[in-house]
């Protein structure tokens, strides 16, 4: 079991931000893209080594995100059109979300078990995200799918603003 923790600036030009692991030492880091259509976000190990990209669909309806991993698509997120609550799809190797995932309290299943934990913390400057990863060698795949559907919701919450 493996514990890591996301903490978003709050005045952070650019977006970028660390993953830190329970020693606080940096395990990963995300960096945004600044003012760039698509917005894509790049996710890389401490040893500078891209292990992800998530890359917003430029013409959609509902917004819908890409994590490619290795070259190659591996999970999409897309808001589903809903009258009550948010709801979104996740399309991913054999992982399902469950939990009131818009608010980042989520547990991560893959096959029907457990393989995640995912809990904001609300008392915090910034943005904190707890993840406890009980199947470590989906860890790259995970922070992947975290990052993404942070993604979603603050694209979500930016359009919800703009129309006010």
């Amino acid at each position: 079991m493996k514990k890591l923790y996301i903490k978003q600036k709050v005045f952070s030009i650019g977006e970028k931000f660390t993953v830190m692991d329970e020693e606080q030492q940096p395990r990963y880091f995300v960096k945004g893209s600044f003012m760039k259509i698509p917005k894509t976000f790049s996710i890389e190990d401490e040893r500078g080594h891209e292990i992800s990209r998530i890359t917003k669909k430029v013409i959609s309806l509902l917004p819908k995100f890409f994590v490619e991993m290795n070259g190659e698509e591996t999970i999409e997120i897309s808001k589903q059109l809903s009258f009550f609550k948010a709801k979104y799809s996740i399309s991913a190797a054999d992982l399902t979300v469950n939990g009131n995932w818009w608010d980042m309290d989520f547990e991560v299943l893959q096959k029907g078990q457990k393989v995640a934990d995912i809990n904001k913390r609300w008392i915090s400057w910034g943005d904190t995200y707890e993840i406890t990863i009980l199947n470590e060698t989906l860890e790259e795949l995970i922070i992947s799918l975290v990052i993404a559907i942070d993604c979603v919701k603050e694209d979500e919450a930016a359009s919800a603003s703009s129309s006010n």
